[in-house]
């Protein structure tokens, strides 16, 4: 195991967590309140702006990678950051990617349950504000499923990430990307152990929000 987790092996592992956690951190920034905001607002074209939401839930990733590329490359609008073929650039397609599922998660919850919540949040004497963190914390546990599918998705995907990280060695290369190249290389052995890692990481993830959303609930109950 040890001759498996070399230093390149380790660095490939700390990059994908890096990508994963802050893309998926910045698409719950971004999807939640635009999912709550969807549901609370009525405007001419609302069903419009669900449609684009529900087919860019869809999107194929190499499509998004494709865009990010044509917006990041040298001659692209955005080619003097000299963000392509970096960590930044993977987490744009990763954001790209992400936040229309948070959204639509969240967009679909909310539809649900915030008319009797607001009802009984107006019979409190709540205010707006006091009305979207009760809204919030009552969509707990659609919120915490929108994240958990947001962090897998980010965590295995793999046609965005090879065409903006260019899946360079020491600098972009990451977990899936690494177990395509091990696969056609023949070195099976070395694929099957990063295979092993990601579930691990996506098992450990879940152990840990788990415990955070049951100190939640104890914390809600105590009050």
């Amino acid at each position: 195991m040890f001759e498996l987790l070399d230093r390149e092996t380790l660095g490939i592992i700390i990059l994908t967590l890096q990508m994963t956690l802050l893309s998926t951190a910045i698409s719950l920034v971004l999807g939640v309140p635009l999912g709550l905001w969807l549901d609370r607002v009525n405007f001419k074209g609302k069903s419009i702006l669900v449609l684009i939401n529900r087919t860019l839930m869809a999107s194929p990733p190499v499509v998004i990678g494709l865009v990010v590329y044509l917006l990041l490359m040298r001659n692209g609008p955005f080619g003097s950051l000299g963000w392509l073929f970096t960590l930044q650039a993977m987490v744009i397609a990763q954001v790209l990617l992400l936040t229309p599922i948070i959204c639509g998660i969240v967009y679909t919850a909310s539809q649900r349950s915030s008319s009797h919540i607001r009802s009984f949040a107006v019979t409190m004497g709540a205010t707006k504000w006091q009305t979207q963190v009760l809204l919030i914390k009552e969509l707990g546990n659609e919120i915490y499923f929108a994240a958990i599918t947001g962090f897998g998705r980010a965590m295995s995907e793999v046609g965005a990430i090879m065409i903006v990280g260019g899946n360079i060695r020491y600098h972009t290369r990451v977990m899936t990307t690494t177990i395509s190249l091990l696969r056609n290389r023949g070195e099976i052995n070395q694929a099957i152990f990063l295979g092993a890692i990601l579930m691990l990481i996506a098992l450990a993830i879940q152990i840990i929000a788990g415990i955070l959303r049951k100190r939640e609930r104890r914390t809600d109950e105590n009050y």
